[in-house]
């Protein structure tokens, strides 16, 4: 594989994990589905939950995101191997939100990832989410009625 190759590859991975996340947080579900590959597979451990398949995905993040009074994920670079059409990674979270029931929400996690290189481009093939912090102390803040004007 030639250098240019492996840092368009790199690029686009990179590229792929801002839009999932850019996806999750504008609620887009259409395009959640979209970045994984038909086959792929979500698993949320935590909360032993596992969803195979592009519209299970997409149900599940749906699912998830419903729970949510509001959410901010940041997700930041962590690793990318790549090996031919497929590679893995991982990436670094940090979250925060109220939950519908009350309930508050801050935690330090990982994303370990399987890509595919597919005709439409690199996808997911797999992501697990792995906590590695959490806590539940109530939010002081609250959301935003309104963003600001620009």
């Amino acid at each position: 594989m030639s250098d240019m190759q492996v840092i368009a590859d790199r690029v686009e991975i990179e590229a792929l994990r801002g839009e999932l996340t850019d996806a999750v947080m504008m609620r887009d579900f259409d395009r959640v589905e979209s970045l994984f590959t038909p086959d792929g597979v979500m698993r949320w451990p935590h909360i032993d939950r596992e969803f195979v398949g592009r519209g299970a995905i997409r149900a599940g993040v749906e699912w998830g995101q419903g729970l949510w009074e509001f959410f901010v994920q940041n997700v930041h670079p962590g690793t990318v191997q790549l090996d031919g059409d497929t590679a893995s990674g991982r990436s670094y979270v940090q979250e925060f939100g109220r939950l519908r029931d009350g309930g508050s929400y801050l935690n330090h996690a990982l994303y370990h990832d399987r890509y595919r290189r597919t005709p439409e481009g690199w996808r997911f093939a797999e992501r697990v989410y792995e906590i590695r912090y959490l806590d539940t102390t109530p939010l002081a803040g609250s959301p935003s009625a309104a963003g600001p004007e620009l």
